[in-house]
């Protein structure tokens, strides 16, 4: 009973660091989701002016700035970060979309055909974008479930024929994100995070081959870039946007060059904000591991006081100080280690119920584990030092003379 009260301090401490780092990992894991969406991993690479995205529908074509080839395209899927690379055009809020009288405002984007691909659309209605559609120009379209409702009013938007920009393009299928790659929070403006133009007003697609016919020229395409993993989606966007702006002659403005909108860079200042809060929390909960500490000092006096008798007898029969030293150490990192142990276990029920009652993703951090077990050793031979080197000076005759 004595050691279990002397573990307690080093059980809560250790119990309380645990559920804090593991609701830290989880509300990390819980940002990166709500601003990328899990298993997303798409970083945008995008034509830029001084560091701002250039709007073509307003600002016009930049001079001498290149379409992107297939060739190019190719350089970047085939980057060590990148599994896939999909080019495509995009204008925000074009509102030249009709079905008869009925007119829609969304996100028109001329895709190639790894853009369904790249950014992990399904096709539950109708069938997706053919080889045949890119090589003989054919005016089709996607549509997704917003731009479905705003113009056919509920009905199978399939097979309607709607005017872009005056031009007929038969709708042929209906696209969504899958669960999986949905960002939870969609808004534009700080945590409105803008991907592959999904806007709230709803998304046509149409082939890029097509988009001359409906923009009335060629011009440039941002490119679209599917990471191999979340992590990995800085390195690729950095790497994309050297080689597309290394693809400009010398003759562009110099002002242009590609720029990534680099949404794990946003994900991990979220992630500091939220860290520095909770930085705090384990220094406090650090303080009972030292409260404990200094609980496994004191019984281990005592053990020292109660046991002279047994320690005298021991070196009147030829231990050495270096024997007595190392029974008390091994004593209290024993005591603490096994602390840290059922404090690891608490922590993990702790975070889970945590989890449970207020709703706070938990994510159970095995470095955090590794760690607080091996504090807790430590804490038991630091503390552990001072009786056993009181032990190991006791004078044997004067010892075996204590009552």
């Amino acid at each position: 009973m004595r050691s279990l009260l002397t573990m307690l301090g080093i059980i809560i401490g250790i119990a309380s660091i645990i559920s804090i780092v593991s609701t830290i990992k989880g509300t990390n894991e819980q940002i990166k989701q709500n601003l990328i969406g899990a298993g997303n991993n798409v970083v945008e690479v995008k034509l830029c002016s001084d560091n701002y995205e250039i709007d073509m529908q307003y600002e016009g074509v930049p001079a001498g700035v290149p379409v992107i080839t297939e060739d190019v395209r190719s350089q970047l899927a085939a980057l060590d970060s990148v599994q896939s690379a999909s080019c495509y055009l995009q204008r925000t809020y074009y509102s030249n979309i009709y079905y008869q009288n009925t007119n829609h405002s969304g996100d028109m984007l001329g895709v190639d055909k790894h853009y369904l691909d790249v950014y992990g659309y399904n096709v539950p209605l109708g069938r997706p974008f053919t080889e045949s559609d890119y090589t003989q120009f054919h005016k089709v379209a996607l549509v997704d479930r917003a731009t479905a409702t705003s113009l056919f009013s509920g009905e199978s938007p399939i097979g309607k024929v709607i005017e872009i920009n005056r031009e007929p393009f038969v709708v042929v299928g209906m696209i969504e994100l899958s669960s999986s790659n949905e960002p939870v929070i969609n808004s534009y403006y700080d945590y409105q995070i803008y991907i592959g133009g999904n806007s709230s007003g709803g998304t046509v697609l149409i082939p890029d081959v097509m988009w001359p016919e409906v923009c009335r020229y060629d011009e440039p395409q941002n490119v679209a870039l599917r990471a191999v993993t979340t992590d990995d989606m800085t390195d690729a966007g950095q790497r994309g946007a050297e080689i597309l702006t290394g693809n400009l002659s010398e003759t562009v403005d110099p002002r242009y060059s590609y720029k990534s909108q680099d949404l794990m860079e946003r994900a991990q200042e979220q992630q500091q904000l939220a860290a520095s809060s909770n930085q705090q929390l384990i220094w406090i909960a650090s303080i009972s591991l030292l409260v404990g500490g200094i609980g496994v000092m004191n019984i281990m006096l005592v053990s020292v006081t109660e046991r002279t008798r047994e320690i005298g007898l021991k070196k009147a029969l030829g231990a050495k100080k270096g024997r007595i030293l190392w029974q008390f150490l091994t004593e209290a990192a024993v005591l603490t280690s096994f602390g840290g142990l059922l404090g690891v276990a608490a922590g993990i029920g702790m975070s889970r119920v945590i989890s449970s009652l207020t709703g706070a993703p938990t994510a159970i951090s095995v470095p955090a584990i590794l760690v607080a077990v091996l504090f807790s050793v430590v804490i038991g031979v630091v503390f552990g030092v001072f009786p056993a080197v009181k032990a190991a000076n006791l004078n044997p005759i004067d010892a075996l003379r204590r009552e």
